[in-house]
C-alpha cells in the first residue's frame, strides 16, 4: 500500500519474484483492458481519467477470479487492492474461500510533493494521459480519503510493515526485503 507514485508497481514485481508468487496488479489489468477497448476497459477508463477509483464490484470480481488461478495457489502479492474498507471485507471473504491468509501489509511511505514530481516525470516518459498534475493531486486526495484508513484496519490486525519508499529503487527494494524476510508465511 501507499499513495499513487510511491513505487508500489515497481517494487511489487521484485518482491513477488523474491517470494516466488505472482504480483497481481489491478492497475495493470485495468490498463490492459483500456488498451484493448474491452467493455471493462471503457468503463474503467472513465473513472481513471477523472482520477477516481474503479467501482468495487468490477474490481472485486477481477481480483476474485485472479487469486483463484493455479499460479496463486501458494500465495500472491496484491498491488493496488484493497483500496476501500468495503474491499477489505471482500478480500477477507476471498482469502477465506481460497484458504489463503494475509502475511503482511507493506506500506511504502513517501513525501507527497516528491510523488507528484515522480508521476509527472513518469507521465512525460510513458505518455500516460491519466497523469496530469490535477489528476495526480486528485488521486492523492482520493487515496487519503478512501485508502489511507485501511492502514489502521490492518495495523489493528498486526499486519502492517512500513518501509520508507524514498530513494533509489534498489535501496527501497533492500529495505522491503529486510522488513519482510523474517515474517512467517502461509
Amino acid at each position: 500500500m501507499g499513495p499513487p507514485g510511491a513505487g508500489k508497481g515497481t517494487q511489487a514485481k521484485a518482491v513477488a519474484d523474491h517470494f516466488g508468487v505472482p504480483a497481481i496488479s489491478t492497475g495493470d489489468i485495468f490498463r490492459a483492458n483500456v488498451g484493448q477497448g474491452t467493455p471493462l476497459g471503457i468503463e474503467a477508463k472513465r473513472y481513471m481519467d477523472a482520477g477516481e477509483y474503479v467501482p468495487d464490484e468490477v474490481t472485486n470480481n477481477m481480483v476474485r477470479d485472479r487469486i483463484a488461478e493455479p499460479d496463486a495457489e501458494k500465495g500472491f502479492l496484491l498491488d493496488g487492492y484493497p483500496r476501500t474498507l468495503a474491499q477489505v471485507t471482500e478480500l477477507d471473504g476471498m482469502i477465506d474461500a481460497t484458504g489463503h491468509r494475509l502475511d503482511a501489509v507493506l506500506c511504502l511511505t513517501v513525501d507527497q510533493e516528491a510523488v507528484v514530481g515522480r508521476l509527472l516525470k513518469r507521465a512525460e516518459i510513458e505518455g500516460r494521459a491519466d497523469d496530469t498534475e490535477d489528476v495526480i493531486r486528485r488521486r492523492l486526495e482520493v487515496y487519503a480519503e478512501e485508502t489511507e484508513p485501511l492502514i489502521a484496519v490492518y495495523a489493528e490486525r498486526g499486519l502492517v510493515v512500513s518501509v520508507d519508499g524514498m530513494g533509489e529503487i534498489d535501496d527501497v527494494q533492500q529495505r522491503i526485503f529486510d522488513a519482510l524476510d523474517d515474517i512467517p508465511r502461509s
